[in-house]
């Protein structure tokens, strides 16, 4: 078992649920309940890194990140660093990877809120960012969860996006399933094994959460 590369992948989980969780929040919200020129366009482009291949994805990150581009040399100079192969590059590519597994989620989530339940909280008087925390929020909570459920555990399985942005620094930027790689690469099933079963263990719990927590909503709403 590579239990640095474990750590990376928890921390690049962790760290891209934190980075992403308050745009996805911003931005599902947006898509729910406004109606404004180029809603559309806005979703298919939600929805690009469902359908590109990640390799791909990740070809044009490193394109944008690398030091030929402007956001590239903006971030350079704040970071002391380019941002490919390093774990900062990794995070940022890691947030724009799951876009859609958390704007989504939390969009269908502020949909189900019927508007009279809004238009009866601006009868009582209070204000939009009020009616927000204390009226929106509570009832879209298991949405924010499984978007944070989906996102961690897409993040831990990651590849393409990883290996192209990333590569494969031990320590820095090698997650778990680079390691899985590697492993398989030098033929040592035994160590690739036990890391799948990791994975997989996750990605059976998270399916059993977000389908619990759907099942809950719906029995909440029906």
């Amino acid at each position: 078992m590579d239990w640095s590369a474990l750590g990376v992948s928890l921390r690049l989980g962790f760290g891209t649920v934190l980075v992403l969780l308050p745009f996805g929040i911003w931005l599902g919200r947006l898509l729910a309940v406004r109606r404004f020129r180029g809603r559309l366009l806005v979703e298919a482009l939600v929805t690009v890194p469902l359908v590109l291949p990640p390799t791909v994805l990740g070809f044009y990150l490193l394109v944008t990140f690398g030091t030929r581009s402007p956001l590239g040399r903006v971030f350079e100079a704040l970071l002391g660093h380019a941002l490919p192969f390093s774990f900062e590059g990794l995070l940022l590519a890691s947030a724009i990877a799951n876009i859609p597994f958390v704007v989504q989620p939390i969009q269908r989530g502020f949909e189900a809120i019927p508007n009279d339940i809004r238009d009866a909280a601006a009868c009582c008087g209070l204000s939009p960012w009020q009616r927000f925390l204390r009226i929106e929020l509570p009832l879209a909570w298991p949405s924010l969860l499984t978007a944070a459920i989906l996102a961690f555990a897409h993040t831990l399985g990651e590849f393409g996006v990883v290996l192209m942005v990333g590569g494969n620094l031990p320590g820095e930027t090698r997650t778990l399933s680079i390691a899985i790689y590697d492993r398989v690469q030098a033929f040592d099933d035994g160590a690739a094994g036990i890391m799948a079963a990791v994975l997989l263990v996750v990605s059976v719990a998270t399916l059993m959460v977000t389908t619990l927590l759907s099942k809950r909503v719906g029995a909440e709403r029906g």
